[in-house]
């Protein structure tokens, strides 16, 4: 695998009802490969998924890109000014149910075909967002990787739910004291100290200077509602009955409980499940060897 920083060269323009947004994706390898989709969730970036893109696209075309409001994607635009005077943080639409939407919009844009369609690798609340997709959205998927994901409520960690009730506290907190609290926050995500460079490139989008900033970080954790995934919970079957489904977790994930993963697995009708130790939620960091291979081999036993 690499470190090499891959550019999301496209620009994918989406119009929801209220809002604007602008996902910035790219795609590597043969198009006469299959297709494979990287999806990530937050508060992270496809840079999560880059080290694993340019070995696995020597056997696939691969999709990677930032979620609206998350690394080079900037937040929802909304189409009409507001009508009240609402928190600023409303102004811009984060929620799950948008993200799901605007994915959707990007995935119906790659024109897939019946008979080529794509294997598709999530985490973090990119599982939840892959899976309204597919329910409420039409995106149809080879197969589904679920690597330590959103998608069974409760969600979120302690401090994700303390700054949705204080978003306000948080949005003034000053921007030195603000970059400690997400370095900590980050750093906590995973069971391995991360390499600096690493934490600096997940932690620079949300301080001062960076392509989202502070009030984009809270905004995100207030927007991320239970009900999101209240409403396509009881239809998780219909997932596994289409397509195989992989699920991948950590056992040391100190946001999203190891327990989670084997409900997931009953809800969803899941083929395979793997656990994999000394790993937390940034599993892609912690374990990255014994990850890719998980990946790989999951491709190639659901491509026959």
């Amino acid at each position: 695998m690499t470190s090499k920083l891959i550019v999301l060269t496209e620009c994918f323009i989406h119009r929801s009802s209220t809002h604007e947004y602008s996902i910035r994706w790219t795609s590597i390898g043969s198009d006469n490969s299959p297709p494979l989709i990287f999806v990530h969730g937050t508060p992270w970036s496809s840079y999560v998924w880059q080290r694993y893109v340019e070995a696995l696209s020597l056997r696939h075309k691969i999709y990677i890109f930032d979620n609206p409001g998350f690394g080079e994607s900037p937040g929802g635009r909304p189409l009409q000014a507001p009508t009240s005077t609402d928190d600023k943080i409303s102004e811009f639409d984060s929620s799950l149910a948008g993200q799901a939407e605007a994915f959707a919009a990007l995935y119906h844009s790659w024109n897939f075909t019946s008979d080529r369609l794509p294997h598709i690798v999530a985490h973090d609340n990119g599982g939840l967002i892959t899976l309204r997709a597919n329910l409420l959205h039409s995106c149809r998927y080879a197969s589904l990787c679920l690597v330590d994901v959103v998608a069974v409520r409760p969600f979120g960690s302690p401090f994700f739910r303390l700054v949705a009730q204080n978003s306000s506290v948080f949005t003034s907190i000053p921007d030195t004291i603000f970059q400690g609290i997400v370095r900590a926050y980050i750093q906590d995500a995973s069971f391995r100290p991360l390499p600096k460079h690493v934490e600096d490139t997940l932690v620079k989008p949300w301080i001062a200077g960076g392509s989202q900033g502070q009030v984009a970080f809270i905004r995100q954790m207030v927007q991320a509602d239970q009900r999101h995934a209240e409403e396509v919970e009881g239809r998780y079957a219909e997932v596994g009955s289409a397509m195989p489904v992989k699920v991948i977790w950590g056992k040391d994930d100190r946001w999203i409980p190891v327990e989670r993963a084997e409900k997931l697995a009953s809800m969803v009708g899941a083929t395979e499940v793997v656990l994999i130790g000394e790993a937390g939620h940034l599993i892609m960091f912690d374990q990255p060897e014994r990850l890719a291979t998980e990946i790989s081999i999951w491709l190639m036993e659901a491509s026959r």
